[in-house]
């Protein structure tokens, strides 16, 4: 009843629409109809008369066809471009080709491997070879008698208790004579430290054979399951072969079945004593380390970031709800590491080094772990090379050095990040590797940023370790790290990296949050006392290495975001008091239009000049001094209006130079084109130009040296200081350039 209702109420309100605004519908449709006809009638009539014209005049000299030969120039440039265009084009697509290849050989490979395991399990735990298996216990037991010993944590398990718990599982009985040298052996070790044995003796069809004994939380496995389970890894790990027929498959498993060695594998167990919220606390494997990483019975891995008298602390890297109490953790045996190299470069990875960007799998990298010693004093060498942003800004007043750490902070929405993107593009051609850290970011901030290096050519020498926002506190605490391992390849390959860290107030925030779910007591602004620790460990690891110690250098860019600019707040005061300078964006200047918006004042490189070109050098020596003056100048001039000539002088230099450091984004400067514009300024050739047309006093003083002062420019271009001779060639093609603007010249 109530549809009926509605169906008519709609009827009726349609009728009243269309008798009120009959006429005016019936108007526009008219109005509209005439103007389509008289847009019709027009085109019409202008191409009977084009044609008729094109009939009876005969063709303009200007229309004329041109010569043969300029026709064919064209003609093969075009084509050039064309097989240019075509020649790349083969070449992505041989490489999408051969990577879908390879990830479909490394998935046959990986169905191959555990349908061989399977059928090996199956062979094995039949009656002949179980026979022959059983045959083998002795020798089994004797290997692993031999490898007992008593581990620190066994040690301290036996001063508060007397007994240790020993279990001794295979998979069928046991003969007496194995059982009783097992107690003996047992008996005899634990008599030697004053601490009394419990054997427990257990089958265990799953094990297929051989013999496991646990002596505490050390487990010595010598089982026929084991083995299987390493066979089945090793498999997975090794490189896949050139080909990928199934041929070379099945040779390359072969001869990695061969090379299996029997072992007898030593490993510590414990067990799960609570989760919740990506934290897991764990009961046993006592003599575990700081760092260390440890398997879950679901597959699942961690990393231990608390050890306590009587439980252990432990991040989870996946998905912590499949992760149950009372299950089993495995000690793996080494510290987290990530993979490395030059195949990560171009990719966008989380922080434990799997791709995010769809392109497939990441094949033979090295591995390094995330926490690494930084470099001693003695390994190290002063920074005297510079690292070009491309930004005036910033290459003239704050220089960068490779090797150095320079903190880029201020509020959010201050241009942060686009000074990081632009510095990464300026590494175009100069052998520098680029990693960038996103922590806490939206993922479509990641995205932007990978479409803008893609668009700008600069993806191809940088990697991508995205912890986004979305994902969970261990993974973000972990991505810097994960980072700095990435780029200390490439500084102990002897190469340059630049590694950005975005930022690094999301990552104390996640190492905050996961400090609380540990019990760790909150300190100041609710951060734990280990933060400032947390970021120079993390820093101190960005140096430039001396030649004997590889001569690379990772330069580090931290960014911090401040809360209405208040730089003395807790982080920020850490970091400045880290790194060797900072880089400070102003929101005033921002929003007054003074992009990049730095803040002269309060920015500071305690490297200096050392890290710049001596042209340079010698031409921004004045520039700080005169904008600081500038500035002060600028403040008290607010306040009134009259002021004398000199100071208005200042005020207008200043304002005009300030003018001149505005940059564009994604537009980075060569060194000597930075070196031009801020001399022609200096020296007052810009003085007739108005503020609003700096920009283009900019590129036309480009274009105008580029065109006719060739012999200058390669002058510029080797960074040395200027002699007389050049200072005297620059003043008079400035003055030249000067007189041609004033002519009307332009660009």
């Amino acid at each position: 009843m109530g549809f009926i209702e509605t169906l008519v109420n709609f009827l009726l309100l349609a009728g009243i629409v269309w008798l009120l605004g009959r006429k005016m519908i019936k108007k526009i449709f008219k109005s509209r109809r005439e103007r389509i006809n008289a847009e019709l009638d027009e085109a019409e009539r202008l191409e009977l008369e084009n044609g008729s014209a094109e009939l009876c005049e005969p063709e303009p000299e200007a229309e004329r066809p041109a010569p043969e030969n300029a026709g064919n120039a064209a003609l093969d440039e075009l084509r050039e471009k064309f097989n240019a265009e075509k020649m790349r084009i083969d070449s992505d697509y041989a490489k999408k080709l051969e990577d879908i290849r390879r990830e479909s050989a490394f998935s046959a490979r990986s169905r191959a491997v555990a349908a061989l395991c399977e059928k090996i399990k199956v062979y094995l735990g039949s009656k002949p070879q179980a026979d022959r298996i059983r045959e083998l216990e002795p020798t089994i037991a004797s290997k692993i008698l031999d490898n007992l010993k008593l581990t620190p944590g066994d040690m301290c398990y036996l001063m508060r208790h007397d007994v240790l718990y020993v279990t001794l599982t295979s998979a069928y009985e046991l003969s007496n004579d194995i059982v009783e040298e097992v107690r003996a052996k047992t008996l005899k070790m634990l008599d030697e430290v004053g601490g009394k044995p419990s054997l427990w003796v257990k089958t265990d069809p799953e094990l297929i054979g051989g013999l496991r004994l646990r002596i505490g939380d050390t487990v010595y496995d010598g089982t026929v399951a084991n083995r299987i389970y390493h066979l089945e890894r090793d498999l997975l790990k090794r490189p896949l072969p050139d080909n990928f027929d199934g041929e070379s498959i099945v040779a390359d498993l072969l001869e990695g079945i061969a090379a299996t060695e029997q072992r007898i594998d030593v490993f510590q167990l414990g067990r799960v004593l609570s989760i919740s919220d990506g934290i897991c606390w764990l009961d046993g494997i006592a003599d575990i380390m700081y760092g260390e990483v440890v398997e879950f019975d679901c597959g699942e891995r961690g990393m231990i970031l608390d050890i306590e008298p009587e439980r252990i602390g432990c991040v989870v890297f996946g998905k912590y709800e499949n992760i149950e109490s009372g299950s089993r953790v495995r000690r793996v045996g080494r510290i987290a590491s990530v993979p490395v190299g030059e195949s990560l470069l171009g990719r966008v990875v989380d922080p434990l080094g799997n791709p995010l960007d769809g392109k497939g799998r990441i094949f033979g990298a090295p591995k390094r772990p995330i926490e690494y010693p930084a470099p001693g004093i003695p390994e190290r060498r002063s920074v005297s090379v510079p690292l070009h942003t491309g930004i005036k800004a910033i290459d003239a007043l704050v220089p960068i050095g490779r090797g150095q750490r320079e903190l880029i902070i201020g509020d959010r929405q201050s241009g942060k990040t686009s000074i990081i993107i632009d510095t990464i593009i300026n590494q175009k051609g100069k052998d520098v590797a680029c990693i960038y850290v996103a922590v806490g970011q939206k993922e479509a901030t990641v995205a932007e940023i990978r479409s803008k290096l893609e668009k700008y050519g600069a993806l191809e020498y940088t990697t991508i370790v995205s912890a986004t926002a979305s994902s969970s506190a261990s993974m973000q605490y972990i991505a810097p790290f994960a980072g700095a391992a990435m780029s200390e390849y490439f500084m102990y390959s002897g190469k340059d990296c630049l590694i950005i860290y975005d930022d690094l107030s999301k990552h104390a925030v996640a190492y905050r949050e996961l400090s609380l779910l540990l019990h760790r007591p909150s300190g100041r602004e609710a951060y734990p006392g280990d933060v400032f620790y947390l970021h120079s460990r993390l820093l101190e690891r960005a140096a430039r290495l001396s030649p004997e110690a590889g001569g690379g250098s990772v330069t580090a860019l931290p960014i911090i975001e401040t809360q209405a600019g208040d730089i003395s707040a807790y982080i920020p005061t850490n970091v400045i008091s880290i790194t060797d300078g900072q880089i400070f964006l102003e929101t005033d200047l921002f929003n007054a239009g003074q992009r990049p918006a730095v803040n002269v004042g309060l920015s500071v490189s305690r490297v200096g000049s050392a890290a710049q070109t001596k042209l340079m050098k010698q031409i921004s020596s004045r520039l700080r001094m005169e904008l600081a003056q500038y500035r002060e100048l600028a403040t008290f001039a607010q306040f009134g209006t009259d002021v004398d000539e000199s100071t208005r002088r200042v005020l207008d230099s200043g304002a005009r130079m300030m003018a001149a450091l505005r940059q564009r984004r994604y537009s980075p400067l060569p060194d000597w084109k930075q070196a031009l514009l801020i001399y022609s300024v200096a020296e007052g050739f810009a003085n007739g130009t108005p503020l609003e047309g700096m920009e283009k006093y900019e590129s036309d003083l480009y274009d105008y040296f580029g065109s006719n002062c060739r012999d200058i420019v390669e002058e510029l271009k080797t960074g040395k200081k200027m002699d007389p001779e050049l200072t005297s060639k620059v003043k008079s093609a400035l003055t030249a350039f000067t007189e041609d603007k004033q002519n009307g010249y332009s660009a």
